[in-house]
């Protein structure tokens, strides 16, 4: 039973660095720009919506910065690990090299469940402002081509067909190159943040020149109350769940903390990077920053132009919940505005996708090039040198599901996954810092003590405030993730049975 508790030692670290056949492409604004193109993207088009629906009020915002603040203090613990590990992998190949084994394995199981679900939930909502998009020229999709069976209220074959469509050709994208990826990506990014400005500004305008949404004396009047009362309404699942209140920016927090997955996507591009000590800390820092920022302006701007009870889905406007920032526009008169939101969301969508994708093969190569998982996964292409294999299996499970599947629960899960993540990173500096106290460290966590214990508290009490069927969920996806660990993991892992790979490697 000892052997689930092995460690990595970093020596082993340094060999699969120098023997990497990845690319190296990867400057530090073409990692932040990775950073950015994953975490504006979901939280901005999809989760405003519904946080401030069934969690927040106006008090979205306040939601925001305690999410911000949870990531602050893993961010920083990312960024000293990056610093000493800067290997694909993520915070998988962090525990594996402090924590041991075992935490090794459920970090990389949950990382997989983060990703994946990730992907699948942005590319449903992409095609949700997709059909938006088509709309603005007069093509109109027909229902059984845009929803999944279980949501599709006609009879007969249904399925998300742009979501299948739209993770088969980034599926394509990312067998061609990390660089093309990469190039693409940064083109995105540049689109949608020049798109998130536009929101802000326009947005600010709208409120404080229509004279029904702010006035001197009264100030902004959806934002009254500012955290409305704690009450109970049905959530998206039909039960009643408590919402508002303190109790709400709390679980808003929680239920959007799916938003913040980004700067975690740019650990696991870290074996692509060309100053990865350096550069690396620098982009999960600059990311959060940039998009927490943005965050808070936007969810303001859109709960003062939309009073937050308008999201209701069973409400006056049923279809304001799927395209949020969009509606708002729509709403206030602006449908020239909305058409441009619509139009980025459409393009900058697609760049959080490519990133979820891209992040999940590289856990895919850690966990493979450690035996815990077939080599198949971390097989890179001849010409190309990306994990083809993995990737075009990825793709193909990710547009089956997002195609067929009603997804209300995705955003909690992710959530759960990436909470989880954060915990045992910031734990695993502590541990780092007990048994390595000398290891050079071009970052290190100011403080780290403080750091440490706050991002493990505030992460616990977030995973607290998800959703229970999320939490079961998860808990179900963690056995059956102990159960394949003990069939399959443990026996071929490569520090257990180093004799397996001896001819091999």
């Amino acid at each position: 039973m000892s052997k689930i508790w092995v460690k990595k030692p970093l020596s082993a670290y340094e060999a699969d660095m120098k023997k990497s056949e990845l690319k190296k492409v990867l400057g530090k604004w073409s990692l932040t720009a990775i950073g950015v193109g994953a975490i504006i993207g979901g939280g901005i088009f999809v989760l405003t919506g519904t946080g401030a629906y069934y969690h927040a009020g106006p008090a979205l915002a306040i939601s925001f910065i305690i999410a911000g603040i949870a990531c602050v203090f893993a961010a920083l613990c990312y960024a000293e690990f990056a610093s000493i590990i800067p290997v694909e992998g993520s915070a998988y190949a962090y525990a594996y090299g402090t924590v041991g084994e075992i935490f090794a394995w459920a970090m990389g199981w949950c990382l997989i469940l983060e990703y994946a679900m990730a992907s699948m939930a942005v590319s449903v909502s992409w095609s949700g402002y997709f059909t938006k998009f088509l709309k603005i020229f007069g093509v109109h999709l027909p229902a059984y081509l845009t929803s999944d069976p279980a949501s599709y209220t006609g009879e007969g074959f249904s399925m998300n067909l742009p979501a299948f469509i739209l993770v088969l050709l980034i599926t394509a994208l990312l067998v061609k190159g990390t660089k093309e990826a990469a190039g693409a990506n940064n083109l995105i990014v540049l689109l949608k943040t020049t798109a998130v400005i536009f929101v802000i500004f326009a947005g600010v305008y709208i409120i404080f020149s229509n004279t029904d949404l702010y006035n001197a004396v009264d100030g902004v009047k959806n934002w009254k109350p500012f955290i409305p009362d704690q009450i109970k309404i049905k959530n998206s699942e039909g039960d009643m769940v408590s919402a508002y209140g303190i109790q709400g920016i709390i679980s808003g927090a929680a239920a959007i903390f799916f938003a913040y997955i980004g700067f975690d996507a740019v650990s696991t591009q870290a074996g692509e990077a060309i100053n990865p000590k350096k550069d690396v800390p620098f982009a999960i820092i600059a990311s959060l920053l940039i998009c927490t920022a943005l965050y808070i302006c936007v969810s303001l701007v859109l709960t003062g132009m939309m009073h937050y009870t308008d999201f209701n889905p069973e409400g006056r406007y049923p279809d304001a919940i799927k395209a949020p920032v969009a509606y708002a526009f729509e709403i206030a008169g602006k449908h020239w505005a909305s058409n441009i939101v619509t139009i980025a969301a459409t393009v900058g969508l697609i760049s959080v996708v490519m990133v979820m994708m891209m992040g999940q093969s590289r856990i895919f190569i850690g966990m493979a090039k450690d035996g815990l998982i077939p080599r198949f996964f971390g097989e890179l292409h001849p010409k190309t040198r990306t994990p083809y294999k993995g990737i075009i299996l990825l793709g193909i499970v990710v547009a089956l599901i997002a195609a067929l599947t009603p997804i209300s629960t995705l955003a909690d899960m992710t959530s759960f996954g990436t909470l989880f993540a954060f915990t045992l990173v910031c734990i695993a500096v502590w541990v780092m810092r007990k048994k390595e106290p000398n290891l050079i460290r071009p970052f290190k966590v100011p403080a780290y003590q403080i750091v440490v214990g706050l991002g493990v508290i505030i992460n616990l009490y977030l995973i607290y405030n998800l959703s229970d069927h999320a939490k079961e969920l998860s808990a179900g996806w963690l056995l059956l993730g102990g159960i394949v660990y003990f069939l399959y993991g443990r026996k071929n892992s490569k520090l257990n049975n180093p004799e397996k790979y001896k001819d091999i490697d």
